[in-house]
């Protein structure tokens, strides 16, 4: 096992090619397709569930016990809610953002037959014609209209152009990559965790790094409404690390440089064995690193466990600063990252009595006391 190189120009690039593909969740398909030829590029096989989730598979010298590693393709998004008489679009959020980001945001509506531009603004939205009203409206989902880029006066007009109940709507990333090393964009989360995932294998299959074990690489869909990696496990798998933003604020430990390793988020503790081997990397091979919290989030790694999968699960963040809002980054944190999926991606076991669903306390591991 050793410490590969990480194509960082790889890492950047492929990370502005996802965030210029729209993906909100349940309108996915584009990614998808993207991200399936990318694996093909790579010379990776991978299979898709009926929904367009992908599990992709790193051959290692055992079969089981085996791992996977997952990141989830779709993002935040909103849908319309309602044609308004006034020729515009109440909308309601896809996935758990506050409206006060979604103020000002240029979007794309997908119809049925085409796309349309529009911008999302307050009801209230001069304050040459509202005053002082402008900063007293409170900060909600119905307090926001979506304005068309097309002559539409009333509901009737919005008809004739296709619009419907329904439509989903796409919320502008605004990329930009600064000379510092930060990146601000929208829809990083859960973006660079892909980016960072394709990058560890890239350096895996580009080294002929020989792996411990077979890994699956697991690119979810529905993460952001809860479901994300559900469906798209299989029996064989044992352990599973969730790749994800770690917010950076106030109180929190994660920051914009190296690794976050979550201890546990909204939904528990993540597995201490797994967890600790980590940590062990991270400090084995020198790699940047901190512990944190998050206690008001979930992962893909939730929602498998709540599938009735026994998997150990960890979780892997990169450090952001306003989380699900305007999000920053910076590549150190991804460099880090990336470095560490590919060493655990190396790595033996977590603990070789797993390849057994059920088996006697022999072998079974121990925390310290």
């Amino acid at each position: 096992m050793r410490k590969l190189a990480i194509d960082m120009d790889y890492v950047q690039d492929l990370l502005l090619r996802l965030l210029k593909i729209p993906s909100p969740t349940g309108y996915t398909d584009e990614i998808v397709h993207f991200a399936g030829q990318e694996l093909e590029r790579l010379d990776i096989p991978y299979e898709l569930t009926r929904r367009g989730a992908i599990r992709a598979d790193l051959s290692g010298d055992q079969q089981s016990p085996d791992r996977a590693v997952v990141a989830h393709l779709d993002t935040l998004g909103a849908m319309v809610k309602q044609l308004k008489p006034n020729g515009r679009l109440a909308v309601v959020p896809i996935g758990h953002w506050s409206a006060r980001f979604a103020e000002g945001a240029r979007v794309t509506i997908f119809t049925d037959e085409t796309s349309r531009r529009g911008t999302i603004l307050p009801l209230k939205a001069s304050g040459h014609t509202f005053g002082a009203e402008i900063d007293t409206q409170p900060v909600a989902w119905d307090n926001l209209e979506i304005r068309v880029d097309e002559t539409a006066r009333n509901e009737e007009d919005l008809v004739r152009m296709g619009f419907h109940i329904g439509d989903y709507v796409a919320i502008d990333p605004l990329p930009e990559i600064c000379d510092s090393g930060f990146i601000n964009s929208r829809h990083l989360d859960d973006k660079a965790g892909v980016a960072c995932l394709f990058g560890a294998a890239k350096a895996i299959m580009e080294s002929g790094a020989r792996l411990a074990l077979d890994c699956h690489l697991l690119l979810t869909i529905s993460e952001e409404t809860g479901s994300g990696a559900s469906a798209v496990l299989h029996g064989d798998v044992a352990e599973m690390v969730a790749i994800d933003n770690g917010a950076q604020a106030l109180g929190q430990n994660s920051k914009e440089f190296g690794v976050t390793v979550s201890m546990m988020d909204a939904s528990g503790p993540f597995d201490y064995h797994l967890t600790h081997k980590l940590l062990r990397l991270c400090r084995d091979f020198d790699i940047s690193h901190q512990r944190d919290i998050f206690r008001y989030y979930r992962t893909d790694a939730a929602s498998a466990l709540e599938a009735g999968n026994d998997i150990r699960t960890a979780l892997l963040c990169f450090g952001i600063d306003s989380s699900h809002g305007y999000e920053r980054v910076h590549l150190d944190a991804l460099k880090s990252l990336s470095e560490l999926l590919a060493l655990y991606m190396q790595s033996g076991p977590t603990s070789p009595r797993d390849r057994y669903n059920l088996s006697s306390l022999e072998n079974f591991p121990r925390q310290p006391t």
